[in-house]
């Protein structure tokens, strides 16, 4: 059974940081692409980040020098660190592994971020 579990969450002040952590299982996580989604309230799901197999990494232009992506093949999880932290960054924040090869995708069940003062 293939889970994802998203931790770290939380309220922090404007101007914060915070680190999102996923934990993967059921797979075999060096196969997968992973991604940082999260959705506003009223509003679609949007792409944060991306973290290739190979290590590329891509971020969303409203995130780009605050938010940093990376992963830890060892423990199976891939984190978020955010920076710098604004009000418009309150989601719910999605883990999202995409298999490299099958695109064969598992989301995870979602941690809240709320930056509020």
């Amino acid at each position: 059974q293939v889970q994802l579990v998203e931790s770290g969450g939380g309220l922090v002040q404007p101007g914060g940081s915070l680190r999102l952590s996923c934990t993967a299982s059921g797979i075999v996580f060096n196969l997968y692409t992973m991604h940082w989604y999260r959705q506003a309230p009223g509003e679609q799901r949007a792409l944060v980040a991306t973290l290739t197999i190979s290590g590329r990494t891509n971020y969303a232009d409203s995130v780009k020098g605050r938010f940093t992506i990376s992963r830890n093949s060892a423990k199976n999880s891939v984190y978020l660190e955010m920076n710098s932290l604004k009000s418009e960054d309150t989601a719910v924040y999605y883990c999202h592994a995409e298999h490299d090869i099958t695109r064969q995708r598992y989301w995870g069940q979602g941690t809240q971020v709320t930056v509020s003062s």
